[in-house]
């Protein structure tokens, strides 16, 4: 089953205006988790204009039908977090419920949970 990171490239950071503001930080988080995804089965990406998590972004949201899903975010744009969030997504993948355990979790993402959401009920 597919774990989808959805990626919200319009997050902008404290301070992102003092930059060049040619790009948001939502969008460099969004290439650098592209780049970690890339040639991966189980986890696909995608980009949406904003989680509404904007005084703790960056914000991508972990997902897949039938588990358990959460939001993560407060990230800085790094190949670091990237790399964190996409080595979640895989384990998020390959568990059952969606749950995986603390002791599994990258280092980059401990700290940067916000929420999470039990799965849809099948009606």
């Amino acid at each position: 089953m597919t774990t989808w990171i959805t990626i919200c490239d319009t997050c902008k950071r404290d301070g992102w205006e003092d930059g060049d503001m040619a790009r948001t930080d939502g969008e460099n988080l969004a290439t650098l988790i592209e780049a970690a995804a890339t040639g991966l089965s189980d986890v696909r990406t995608r980009r949406v204009s904003c989680l509404m998590g904007c005084s703790g972004s960056c914000n991508v949201a972990v997902q897949a039908a039938g588990k358990l899903s959460y939001t993560l975010g407060r990230f800085d744009p790094t190949p670091e977090a990237a790399s964190g969030i996409v080595a979640y997504a895989m384990a998020h993948a390959g568990s059952e419920t969606g749950q995986v355990p603390y002791r599994t979790w990258p280092e980059a993402i401990k700290g940067h949970f916000v929420t999470r959401h039990p799965p849809l009920p099948d009606e």
